[in-house]
């Protein structure tokens, strides 16, 4: 009995010292306190830019870094109009900087006249296209940075002159 009393004994100690080491274990998991400095607070870290809004359009980076500002310009138009065109679009795209030349846009009819269920618009930029899309069966408003076409430009099909 002895001899049990002493293995018992010894996974008791064992016991207790293995919590103490899961128990250390736990609080090196957790990520240290932030410790306050005057450079931090100085400097945008990455989530601070990532969460600013767009500053404007920047015709010297890619159309993926002009993406959110076509965004931006587009949900306003939905929130502004919720009834949005394609003309609605260009019109505002144009006063935000956009080159008007370098733009696409679907027809708001149906080849029979119905109101089509979504209107694409497009902005050739910087060898990329910023393709944006609105109407009632598509979901809401979509944007995205896609490659030109073959055909240099945008969007795939009919698209209807920009000519006012």
């Amino acid at each position: 009995m002895a001899r049990h009393t002493g293995s018992s004994a010894a996974l008791a100690i064992a016991g207790a010292a293995l919590s103490v080491v899961l128990l250390a274990g736990c609080s090196l998991l957790e990520p240290p306190a932030p410790t306050p400095s005057a450079s931090a607070s100085s400097r945008p870290t990455p989530s601070d830019q990532e969460t600013s809004a767009p500053v404007g359009l920047r015709p010297d980076l890619p159309a993926a870094d002009n993406l959110p500002y076509f965004d931006q310009v587009n949900q306003s138009v939905v929130a502004a109009n919720a009834g949005a065109q394609g003309r609605d679009f260009i019109d505002a795209l144009v006063a935000a900087g956009f080159d008007k030349a370098a733009m696409q846009v679907t027809s708001d009819q149906t080849s029979l006249g119905e109101p089509a269920d979504s209107v694409q618009f497009a902005v050739s930029f910087n060898d990329e296209c910023l393709v944006g899309q609105y109407g009632p069966k598509s979901g809401g408003y979509h944007g995205a940075v896609q490659p030109v076409l073959g055909t240099g430009g945008c969007l795939i099909g009919q698209t209807r002159p920009i000519d006012w």
